[in-house]
């Protein structure tokens, strides 16, 4: 009793704490942090008209944390760019998913296309992770209510598929920044930046909060599974034991075919029958 009695409240305090991690990590906007040092670089455009007012106009100029829904402005916001406040009181431009697609999706290369299904992806997989974390409430509370070693079982195996389907998601999401800033050349990625922006200390990337609490969360849904699985190998133990046990107390009953004793029944009568009466 005690083995699954801990082993199901320490499994059931990871997969709240993953799902906590999870839906922070999937609702804020700091899995990106990028750095500019305007002061400098507006020092090294003084005099060029054409790149100040893309200093002060184009979002690659401006410090932004970059989320899975939004870029988000700590400091500064870009002339005239169309922000909005987000749930943490800073302003941000919604990231363009294209969809539907629309005259500008129709004039991507192959590679911004990959990496344009790849986005959509990360959305996908994280949105069918909490669907198989939900079921797997369910199946919990089941199987620990009544003590049911498949619901548990069922549990510890959809934990383990919602951390797998993270971890996925989790990796095409740094295959999108790859196609970011390693492998895409058109105008919309990191190789046709200005040069002054690509200049040692001038520009400066960070993986924010919220891409640690994905990781977190992933790893406490790993570890929720392993729990919820090795509490379901405890409770099929205990069982077993309580079954042995029982089974100390129950007397096998076997019918009895002899005649019955008593007057009439084959035993001797009174003895009066044998003359000993008066």
């Amino acid at each position: 009793m005690a083995c699954s009695a801990v082993t199901f409240s320490v499994a059931t305090i990871a997969a709240v704490v993953a799902v906590a991690c999870l839906a922070i990590a999937f609702g804020t906007d700091n899995w990106y942090e990028i750095r500019v040092n305007r002061t400098s670089i507006r020092q090294k455009l003084e005099g060029n008209g054409e790149y100040l007012k893309e200093f002060e106009e184009d979002i690659i100029y401006f410090d932004r944390d970059e989320g899975l829904f939004r870029i988000c402005f700590p400091d500064k916001k870009p002339r005239n760019a169309k922000t909005y406040i987000s749930p943490v009181q800073t302003e941000c431009i919604n990231i363009n998913y294209y969809i539907p697609d629309n005259e500008v999706s129709d004039s991507f290369s192959d590679a911004r296309w990959d990496r344009l299904h790849m986005a959509r992806s990360v959305i996908g997989l994280y949105i069918s992770a909490f669907f198989f974390i939900f079921l797997s409430f369910f199946t919990g509370v089941t199987g620990c209510w009544k003590r049911s070693h498949g619901n548990i079982v069922a549990t510890g195996l959809l934990e383990l598929l919602a951390s797998l389907v993270d971890a996925g998601a989790m990796g095409l999401w740094h295959g999108v920044q790859y196609f970011d800033y390693q492998k895409l050349d058109d105008k919309m990625s990191y190789f046709n930046w200005p040069t002054v922006l690509k200049q040692n200390g001038q520009t400066e990337f960070y993986y924010g909060w919220s891409y640690i609490l994905a990781w977190i969360g992933v790893g406490m849904n790993l570890v929720a599974a392993i729990l919820f699985l090795s509490g379901a190998r405890c409770l099929r133990h205990e069982k077993k034991i309580e079954q042995a046990k029982n089974m100390q107390y129950l007397m096998p009953v076997y019918p009895d075919k002899r005649q019955p004793y008593g007057y009439g029944y084959g035993y001797p009568g009174p003895y009066y029958q044998y003359g000993y009466g008066y």
